[in-house]
């Protein structure tokens, strides 16, 4: 059952403490006052029931915690123990003295369930509000992307495949502890494996011309093995199932362990596959190689950088404005072409802003004629696009021009951009596996960089404004409109 707001009644310790302890530091106070609007419940309201189930921790409390948890950098179980020793961090999360902080895990739980439908929903409404209020200038814009990182280590096929095989052993032994295929036979064949694995390292730090043959039988041998594996976890799979048809009473976590068993022999198919691909001379496409066993989305991305020429993870692309917000992401699998996701991004800040932008400039990645006929037709005045290959005479004088050279430079920011959402936002590499998750992850970090640079913008207008009324004693800026509940608000209790 959701549940969005906290009791607003201060408990007695509460009241007799001084009011300097109660105060805000500056910059939470500026996102207090931003998120504290109900609008920012909606996105949830989906993803609960508004009656049954057991009451769900306030989603205000877990809007700012979560917050925090991108703000700082922190990890969940230091952000529950920061929040439980900080006052000012009680106050901004809505969390009385005498109140329990809520676990690490049911902040998990919570991003989990919501996914990243909800998060785009929070996003649209954060940018909405600013919207509304005339504080969001899209004269230009500028597109780039970049690689988040997965949350893998660096792969190669014949770890994977020691990997897949001890994991199989622990599933099987966890499955046979619950009472399901207590006789089925398995063999456990982790040491073989690891080996194996072992040898191959020592093989690859020589430097003979036999070093590579004998790395291949040694991955033949992993395949091999895994094979067998593979072929025993079926059979477990398989009687497991019987058992569960014919009424056996077991737990839920049981039942969960046979779904990840054959989940896992799946991939570790999919990676003795890939490695007997590699013995044979075929080099395995990137949009379909495996690159861990927990995260089967994540992709090798090449970008064309010195220090990482291959990077794991999934692509994403940043649009932002002159003023530093980022008014549309977008992540996907592999590493798709540049130029066709320039103009459904800017349509959508179209749709979101209401008004079509005066120029639009991205880097060489995006330099197609197509792209620049479209962007025209959508009535984009100038786009300062420089075109892949050597272009011609009259191209030479659009891109030598004055205003074409100036957005160009203005453009190297995006890198900057990125950059900054990388270290401070937590972009760097996603915790969460999956293209789901890499969204959720980039999608909360995009919304606390958003929310900062709103809270600015707003002091800075609020101040302007006090400055105004000072100086002549007349407010005449126009008044924004009363708040409305917003949609289906009666179902947020």
């Amino acid at each position: 059952m959701l549940r969005t707001k906290v009791d607003a009644q201060p408990s007695l310790w509460e009241t007799f403490l001084p009011p300097e302890v109660n105060a805000l530091p500056s910059g939470l106070e500026a996102i207090d006052r931003l998120l504290d609007d109900s609008a920012f419940f909606v996105p949830f309201v989906l993803h609960f029931d508004p009656e049954i189930g057991r009451p769900s921790i306030p989603m205000e409390t877990y809007l700012r915690m979560i917050f925090l948890r991108f703000r700082y950098r922190l990890g969940f179980d230091t952000l529950c123990r920061e929040v439980a020793d900080s006052l000012s961090w009680r106050r901004f999360c809505r969390i009385g003295i005498t109140d329990r902080v809520p676990h690490p895990t049911t902040l998990l739980k919570i991003t989990a369930r919501c996914g990243e439908d909800a998060i785009g929903a929070l996003n649209q409404t954060l940018l909405q509000k600013t919207v509304a209020e005339k504080l969001i200038k899209v004269d230009k814009l500028r597109a780039d992307t970049t690689v988040v990182q997965a949350n893998v280590a660096y792969p190669t096929d014949s770890p994977l495949l020691a990997k897949g095989v001890a994991k199989l052993a622990r599933t099987v032994a966890a499955i046979k502890a619950a009472g399901l295929a207590p006789r089925t036979r398995f063999r456990n064949r982790t040491r073989s494996v690891r080996r194996r694995a072992h040898d191959i390292g020592a093989w690859l730090r020589r430097r003979s011309g036999e070093a590579e043959d004998e790395v291949l039988v040694l991955t033949a041998e992993l395949a091999r093995i895994a094979q067998c594996s593979m072929t025993d976890a079926q059979a477990v799979v398989t009687n497991a199932r019987r058992a569960l048809r014919q009424g056996r009473q077991v737990s839920g976590r049981a039942k969960a362990l046979v779904a990840e068993l054959e989940h896992t022999i799946s991939v570790v198919e999919r990676l003795v596959a890939q490695a007997r691909s590699r013995i044979d001379g075929d080099m395995p496409e990137g949009a379909s190689r495996l690159v861990s066993l927990h995260d089967t989305d994540a992709r090798p991305i090449r970008k064309g950088r010195l220090d990482r020429p291959v990077e794991f993870g999934y692509k994403a692309q940043i649009v932002d404005n002159a003023q530093g917000v980022v008014l549309d992401h977008q992540v996907t699998m592999g590493n798709p072409p540049d130029a066709p996701m320039l103009v459904p991004a800017v349509k959508r800040v179209v749709k979101l802003v209401g008004r079509i932008p005066r120029a639009v400039t991205a880097d060489r990645g995006y330099g197609e004629a197509a792209v620049d006929d479209q962007l025209a037709e959508l009535g984009v005045k100038t786009v300062a696009i420089p075109r892949k290959g050597r272009p011609g005479k009259k191209r030479q004088e659009l891109e030598r021009s004055r205003r074409f050279r100036r957005l160009v430079k203005w453009r190297t920011g995006a890198e900057g951009r990125i950059s900054h959402l990388k270290h401070a936002w937590g972009m760097e590499r996603t915790l969460l596996d999956g293209i789901t998750g890499a969204r959720t992850w980039c999608g909360w970090g995009v919304i606390a960089h958003n929310a900062v640079k709103i809270a600015d913008l707003v002091d800075d207008r609020d101040c302007r404004r006090a400055v105004r009324v000072q100086r002549t004693g007349v407010d005449s800026a126009p008044r924004p409109p009363p708040r409305h509940p917003p949609p289906d608000a009666h179902h947020l209790v």
